[in-house]
């Protein structure tokens, strides 16, 4: 059965406060149109688990800056909050609470989620704000923090190809977060560059595959995509 959906077809799952989780990297790598979707969608009262909130060089329509600009976010789960300054302020007048976890812990938590794990050991924050709140676990000598598993009811991540069974290919650096996040989720969509015949890619090529993607849908091309990431660039100062 073909996982092939429409992007309206694919918000039919967003309700108001679920947890839903974003791949991709400030952006890069990150499921554009569909977060487009979700802005335009009205939904609130959202937990978001993305690792940033928004690409540095910030414009009003990229990436997750509009969930925030729209006070669609209740709260976020994150590894940094300093790129926006939306949701900065939003955080600083206690209008949006925000989970912090270092960057490691963040994306551990998610593996340990999609792996069926209760939470993962680690040392990193012991004796420091960090560890406020949560168990010490002592191994051979050595302390560490119990950090619980973390999982989504929603996550929308980005691929380069998928067949219509929902294997996902990627591309470049796109296999940053999006990997990890499409097995922490009980729904997941992938949005992606181009959906090919089944058989086009290569089992080795296969960085998720179908049985953790529920729907696929086709966003940017990749000649689109490249012109967003330009403007934006271009926007930014990098590019002249």
């Amino acid at each position: 059965m073909s996982k092939v959906v429409t992007l309206n077809q694919a918000m039919e799952k967003l309700h108001d406060g679920m947890t839903i989780a974003i791949g991709g990297f400030a952006g890069v790598g990150g499921p554009l149109k569909c977060l487009r979707k979700i802005a335009e969608s009205g939904v609130k009262d959202l937990t978001l688990i993305c690792v940033a909130n928004c690409h540095p060089f910030t414009v009003a329509e990229f990436d997750v800056y509009p969930l925030f600009a729209n006070r669609q976010v209740k709260k976020f789960i994150t590894c940094h909050n300093g790129t926006n300054p939306v949701a900065m302020e939003q955080s600083r007048k206690g209008e949006l609470e925000v989970e912090f976890f270092p960057m490691g812990t963040w994306i551990e938590k998610l593996r340990a989620g999609g792996a069926g794990l209760g939470g993962v050991l680690t040392p990193t924050g012991v004796g420091t704000l960090v560890e406020q709140g949560k168990r010490k676990i002592t191994v051979d000598g050595k302390e560490y923090l119990l950090e619980v598993a973390l999982r989504a009811e929603l996550a929308f991540i980005k691929g380069f190809r998928a067949d219509p069974l929902g294997n996902i290919e990627y591309r470049g650096v796109a296999t940053n977060t999006n990997p990890t996040i499409a097995a922490a989720a009980d729904y997941t969509v992938a949005e992606v560059n181009e959906i090919v015949a089944i058989g086009d890619i290569e089992p080795i090529r296969v960085g998720t595959p179908c049985i953790l993607v529920d729907a696929v849908v086709q966003g940017y091309t990749l000649a689109e995509q490249e012109a967003v990431f330009q403007d934006l660039w271009t926007r930014g100062g990098i590019l002249k």
